[in-house]
């Protein structure tokens, strides 16, 4: 079961829970105090933290929630050294035992060099911080165009259904970025009428899925790295 809020400005606090074992994760740490209240108000003890990487607005909350649930922290090997609390490292390819999910750590790095995400089999869902938005990607802090590539040409091998859980509502503004690189897209101009139709009556836009992403977004469906790099700059400039 997952449950989505908005944090913050822009965020989305995730919450996980595998109901056999009653576990139950957030997925970053946007704002510890409005998890702790989402928690409350579902009746729920949070007994992990899984950080897809290290900037405030993902680790913010960890150790609040740490000390407040003797939550165990979960993290990129890395980005171990710049995850506050963590207690576990794992590295691209390791499986962590969830009750009864097992929780993939795919290595993404480009937005961060220590950056990954978590794929869910068992809900079809892919937790991919910022490395993926709705029509969009993040913007390339320390990683490189071509680590960018690769990060989402290893999710993109996920099955087309994979609900893909993004950090943030950016939907309209890479809507309109979007559109200036593919106007005749008609899978993407689907896409922005529906978004702004969702955000008009403030729902989220998140999820997405993979085979969503593949039809619209222009990172995802860039040939080569130096196409996604020539994309990002003028994403940057826009």
């Amino acid at each position: 079961m997952i449950s989505l809020f908005p944090c913050l400005n822009d965020n989305y606090g995730f919450l996980l829970v595998e109901p056999q074992s009653g576990l139950c994760a957030t997925i970053d740490t946007p704002d510890g105090a409005e998890i702790d209240k989402q928690l409350q108000a579902r009746g729920l003890k949070l007994t992990h933290i899984l950080n897809t990487h290290h900037h405030p607005d993902h680790v913010g909350g960890n150790m609040f929630l740490k000390e407040k649930y003797g939550a165990q922290i979960i993290g990129p090997k890395a980005d171990a050294n710049r995850i506050p609390g963590i207690d576990i490292a794992l590295a691209d390819g390791d499986i962590f035992k969830f009750g009864e999910y097992d929780i993939h750590l795919i290595h993404t790095p480009g937005h961060t060099l220590g950056h990954c995400a978590y794929y869910v089999p068992d809900e079809a869902s892919l937790f991919v911080g910022d490395t993926i938005f709705v029509m969009g990607c993040g913007r390339l802090f320390e990683g490189t165009p071509a680590q960018m590539f690769t990060s989402m040409a290893k999710l993109a091998k996920l099955p087309g259904e994979t609900k893909i859980y993004c950090a943030h509502e950016y939907t309209l503004s890479n809507a309109e970025f979007a559109m200036t690189i593919e106007p005749n897209n008609l899978d993407l101009q689907t896409a922005v009428k529906t978004a702004k139709s969702r955000r008009a009556q403030n729902q989220p836009t998140v999820p997405t899925t993979i085979a969503a992403e593949l039809n619209t977004n222009p990172f995802m469906r860039s040939a080569t790295a130096e196409r996604l790099g020539e994309i990002r700059k003028a994403k940057d400039r826009f």
